[in-house]
């Protein structure tokens, strides 16, 4: 293979600039040519493409966002839409293409191969954490290290004045976020999609805790089962304490990229090239047990996240 092509695509994650300097290094080094698409399935559509060298990567692993840019594409989900990204991708000779996105980005890589033959290789690139055949999927560290710190801020002044604060979390409709967090955090509730909450039981852990002599309370919602407002109108009917409720929103997708993603987007890259350089495609790459594996794609995107349930039995055992 003498020359791919590399965008990202969904939501930003952090790590995705990591990645791409993985790949477009290892491919370089490799005797391969790189052009990188901006505005993700989009500007493949568009022909917003640009050919990369060693030096549009440089310094780029610290950065949180993607340099490439990206959007969500509703054109891919047609057959002309798909026409007219493989006609981008001739047109410039591209016979690999490297996505580097989510769910819904490699539902578009997996149509490129199934109908028109084209080699495509997928990253996991989202703090979701929703993919299951991946334990980590890049981004989700440093989001949840960014709900982290600003979890401890917000239980800096919600102590000062006893309050409860209620933290609505993103993760769609993955509650990993909230549960890292949660546990990270001593949070003294997690409100979770996948598990069913009682709110009175939440509201008597308050109580409970009071009366022992704690004066912050921290309960931390997933977006996917409500918004952290709605939750906390529902609790003020249950608790005397003055409650304030937060939204994190886009901080955690921004910022600079963990150790942890840096170095997982480093992995995804290199991998990544290995396999469009031997002329495999079809495939997706992730994280199992600090091994990093590929499977096929249609496999991939067909698996049901599963709910981590001993650790969801962590955090119920250390709360009181």
């Amino acid at each position: 293979m003498k020359r791919i092509g590399l965008l990202t695509s969904g939501g930003d994650a952090p790590g995705m600039n990591a990645a791409i300097r993985a790949v477009v290094r290892s491919a370089i080094n490799s005797g391969i040519e790189v052009y990188g698409v901006r505005r993700g399935y989009a500007g493949l559509i568009e022909d917003d493409v640009i050919k990369m060298d060693e030096m549009s990567v440089s310094g780029i692993s610290a950065r949180g966002g993607t340099i490439l840019r990206t959007a969500r594409c509703l054109e891919m989900l047609e057959k002309e839409g798909r026409e007219k990204a493989v006609a981008t991708l001739r047109k410039y000779g591209i016979e690999g293409l490297v996505v580097i996105g989510g769910d819904g980005s490699f539902h578009g890589a997996k149509c490129l191969t199934e109908e028109f033959g084209i080699l495509t290789v997928g990253i996991p690139g989202t703090i979701d954490n929703d993919l299951e055949y991946t334990d980590f999927t890049l981004g989700f560290d440093s989001a949840v290290n960014t709900c982290i710190n600003a979890i401890g801020n917000l239980q800096d002044t919600m102590l000062s004045h006893e309050r409860v604060c209620v933290v609505e979390v993103m993760g769609r409709r993955c509650g990993d976020i909230a549960l890292y967090a949660g546990i990270a955090t001593g949070a003294d509730a997690v409100v979770l999609p996948e598990k069913p909450y009682d709110i009175k039981e939440i509201a008597s852990r308050i109580e409970t805790t009071r009366k022992l002599g704690k004066f912050v309370n921290t309960v931390i919602v997933a977006e996917g089962c409500m918004s952290g407002e709605e939750f906390a109108k529902k609790l003020k009917e249950f608790v005397p304490y003055d409650i304030r409720s937060t939204c994190i929103g886009h901080i955690q997708r921004g910022g600079t990229p963990t150790m942890a993603d840096r170095v997982l987007g480093a992995r995804l890259g290199v991998r990544a090239v290995e396999l469009l350089g031997s002329g495999v495609g079809n495939r997706v790459i992730g994280i199992r047990k600090n091994e990093i594996v590929d499977m096929d794609i249609i496999e991939a995107v067909s698996m049901k996240k599963t709910f981590d349930t001993t650790l969801y039995n962590t955090l119920q055992m250390i709360t009181m």
